[in-house]
């Protein structure tokens, strides 16, 4: 008989290709809502293996829930969204993605950090020629006079982009934006060296707020870490341009999202580009996108799906499954998190010791990663 493995929400079907000849394979079928904790238990009771994708918790109740669970595959590494101190206990081995994580951007697509740079541009540029609205207002079938006034944008050329952040997004970003013939501006903890600021077509700027009051459109671009937490808000609002929009593709939780949203209702900025949210995992189960965002027409929303093409969602999940495939096949795979399960030391002393894999908001660690 086959093992069985259970995943734990709807992904490409490469990776379920790769697991099918070593294992009966269930798949999570809803696509309306995350997997609950009883589901979770459930399914933990009934299968052999399980494979998560990275806004997933995997908490001391899965783990423990059946003492012949022999492997846990998740597509977000030393993450705190799995318990380790417990996995360790019951000796339940983690396996995450089968490459180094600088491969992940030379994947055919670009990988993740390419895919969001991408969305992100369009973003800039459904703001700025007003895509979305100018699509609600034909479906509506408001389209009566031709070059109507009604729908105006501001266009790209000559624009300034203002970035936090100047990481692999913000230079995959930054040639795109030069093409458009935009100015990009930036502000980050350690400047780039000058000649790689000559080769991206970018300014560094020395004051955060100056990227405020400068920018024609404000890209959040930064890693979200303790420094980074809440780190823009009213005042940095305050700062912009009343026909500046503010564009968020990194993590929900760098901004004070109730000030985006006052300044928002307030006129402070023209509009907004969200991909990310306060309330997404590790903060609670299950997102909340705030009712005020989704009513306002000059707010485009998107459901953190940045990296979400069938290339890199297919190439990464599937690298996941092949680590399954090994330890099915009685492996240590290279992607092995806590081979201290079969006895050693700690490979990763720091992911030990950090509390239950709950959400932030019943008392878990904010400890996030890919």
């Amino acid at each position: 008989m086959k093992p069985s493995v259970f995943v734990f929400q709807p992904i490409p079907q490469v990776a379920i290709d790769t697991l099918q000849p070593v294992a009966d394979v269930t798949v999570y079928p809803h696509l309306d809502r995350m997997i609950s904790m009883d589901e979770m238990i459930g399914a933990a009771k009934r299968h052999d293996y399980l494979l998560a994708l990275h806004e997933n918790f995997i908490p001391a109740e899965v783990l423990r829930a059946n003492p012949n669970l022999k492997g846990v595959g998740i597509l977000g590494g030393k993450t705190a969204m799995v318990d380790y101190d417990v996995a360790l206990e019951v000796k339940v081995p983690v396996v995450s993605i089968g490459m180094k994580p600088s491969a992940r951007d030379v994947l055919p697509s670009g990988g993740p950090s390419k895919n969001t740079a991408d969305l992100t541009v369009a973003m800039v540029l459904n703001l700025a020629y007003r895509v979305i609205e100018a699509d609600r207002y034909t479906h509506a079938g408001k389209f009566k006079q031709n070059q109507t006034i009604a729908l105006l944008g501001v266009g790209c050329p000559g624009m300034t982009v203002g970035m936090v952040g100047m990481g692999n997004m913000g230079e995959f970003m930054a040639p795109v934006f030069r093409a458009l013939h935009m100015k990009v501006i930036y502000n980050k903890r350690s400047r780039l060296p000058a000649d790689k600021e000559k080769a991206l077509g970018v300014e560094w700027v020395g004051d955060l707020d100056d990227v405020f009051r400068q920018a024609d459109f404000l890209v959040v671009a930064c890693n979200l870490t303790p420094e980074t937490t809440d780190l823009i808000g009213a005042r940095h609002f305050a700062l912009m341009k009343p026909t500046a929009f503010f564009i968020n593709t990194a993590r929900g939780r760098i901004v004070v999202e109730a000030e985006l949203i006052e300044a928002l209702k307030q006129g402070k900025i023209a509009g907004a580009g969200l991909e990310t949210y306060a309330t997404e995992p590790p903060e609670q189960w299950e997102v909340e996108v705030p009712e005020e965002l989704c009513k306002m027409e000059n707010v485009i929303l998107t459901p953190h799906n940045g990296g979400a093409t069938w290339d890199t969602r297919g190439t990464l999940l599937n690298a996941v499954a092949e680590e399954i495939v090994a330890l099915i096949e009685g492996e240590r795979p290279p992607s092995l998190i806590n081979p201290e399960v079969f006895g050693g030391e700690k490979l990763y002393p720091e992911i030990y010791g950090r509390g239950p894999a709950v959400p932030v908001t019943e008392g878990g660690p904010a400890i996030y990663a890919y």
